[in-house]
């Protein structure tokens, strides 16, 4: 497995949920990693727990709806760290009133904005600094919700999270001969504040069945740990306990 100590990571969505997850994990490997996000009390609440930890972090607040935003963010890392070698695109959030009856043109808007063109934007400032490096890793973070349509997510998310996947896959087909590589991660549910806009509420007890952020953390870090003639193009994970499968598997027949 690859030795990450030294090398710099930058993490999207880092003040909360598999973002922050992914920092920690990031972090205890020896990167050094940038946290970007909205809320800057957020970002520097994770930077404190990884100094804490002996590692080494520092804030970029970031919306990554706005492109030049993102690009300045790209252009202080390289600046200051020279390098960009992972990057975990984390950033994400859906809406409570999300199904057709419900879901206005305002909340679309702000779902494929930062779902689907953050994503964008921020591949789009990174791959260059990646090709001048001829090296480096993408993680966009996506959902079970782009690879399976159900009735939790509603259109916004699905388009956007499918979106991410095609997105993901382009990266692998023209960006591989310059040593790059993308991984489309797509989680089932998650115990992150995602759940919060449910409209139909998520228990504790339901919660401490699902994937924890940590364990989104793990599987970064681990896809960050392959060396770098292994690309893993789409990896999903899922809780044991799956709920949409529990609810079939009820269906059978005894």
């Amino acid at each position: 497995m690859r030795d990450l100590n030294g090398k710099v990571a930058w993490v999207t969505g880092a003040g909360t949920g598999i973002g922050e997850g992914a920092a920690l994990a990031l972090a205890g490997a020896g990167m050094t990693v940038v946290l970007s996000g909205r809320r800057k009390a957020e970002l520097e609440r994770v930077a404190a727990a990884i100094a804490k930890r002996g590692g080494r972090a520092r804030v970029a607040p970031l919306d990554v709806s706005h492109a030049d935003a993102v690009q300045a963010v790209v252009d202080g890392i390289v600046a200051i760290e020279g390098r960009i070698d992972v990057a975990v695109n984390s950033a994400g959030l859906n809406v409570q009133k999300r199904h057709w009856k419900h879901l206005s043109r305002a909340d679309w808007d702000m779902v494929v904005r930062i779902d689907l063109d953050g994503v964008f934007y921020c591949c789009h400032a990174l791959l260059p600094v990646m090709r001048a490096q001829k090296d480096g890793l993408i993680i966009n973070i996506s959902s079970w919700a782009g690879r399976h349509v159900g009735s939790v997510t509603g259109p916004a998310y699905h388009a956007a999270k499918f979106g991410v996947n095609a997105l993901t896959e382009t990266i692998n087909i023209e960006q591989g001969l310059h040593g790059i590589r993308a991984t489309a991660m797509c989680p089932g549910e998650v115990a992150t504040p995602i759940l919060d806009k449910r409209p139909i509420p998520v228990t504790p007890e339901q919660r401490a069945q699902l994937v924890q952020p940590e364990d989104c953390g793990e599987t970064v870090l681990f896809l960050a740990r392959l060396p770098a003639h292994v690309c893993i193009n789409e990896l999903t994970i899922s809780p044991t306990l799956n709920r949409g499968y529990v609810a079939a598997a009820r269906a059978l027949p005894e």
